[in-house]
């Protein structure tokens, strides 16, 4: 993945709204017994093409969610956003789970489960097209959607990287 692409986010300009993805309560045996801490994932987004995800991990449940919203401000990236969809199809990869996210039309909606609804929501996008392969780990799905959702380019983007006009990107 080009790191090229990534337009990183300042958080202290914009409204976010938080998603819980998933929460694990997580066991350590020691010789006292278990003690149970928490896990939680959690996608952070403007719901206009700014999204970020965070883990958090605490004793508490409020205090993982709390640590993982603080760490997606951290990681807040842009994404564009045409028409209310994605402007075109894009694989994301991390770890073992795969994403393929692709434009749909206008009255779609959201065509997409679980962890992957939640990213796409959070960003913005109204009108997609998505499948997970491979890995189910909500783990993987957001960081393999989020790494998708980077590596997308919009047309003045593309003009401008090859230094040509707008017309010739559509026209060849």
């Amino acid at each position: 993945m080009s790191t090229l692409n990534i337009k990183r986010v300042k958080t202290s300009e914009i409204e976010l709204k938080d998603r819980l993805v998933s929460i694990q309560r997580v066991a350590k045996v020691t010789k006292g017994g278990r003690t149970f801490s928490f896990s939680a994932i959690v996608v952070v987004g403007d719901e206009n093409g700014v999204v970020g995800y965070g883990l958090g991990k605490a004793k508490e449940v409020t205090e993982a969610i709390a640590k993982g919203i603080d760490d997606a401000k951290k990681n807040l990236v842009k994404v564009p956003i045409i028409n209310g969809t994605v402007p075109h199809e894009q694989i994301g990869k991390f770890s073992g789970g795969f994403v393929f996210i692709k434009p749909a039309a206008n009255g779609t909606g959201v065509i997409a489960g679980g962890a992957m609804r939640a990213v796409l929501e959070s960003a913005g996008v109204h009108n997609v097209l998505a499948k997970s392969k491979g890995s189910s780990n909500p783990h993987n799905v957001v960081k393999a959607t989020v790494a998708a959702l980077a590596q997308l380019r919009d047309a003045y983007t593309v003009a401008q990287h090859r230094g040509v006009n707008l017309g010739k990107v559509f026209n060849g």
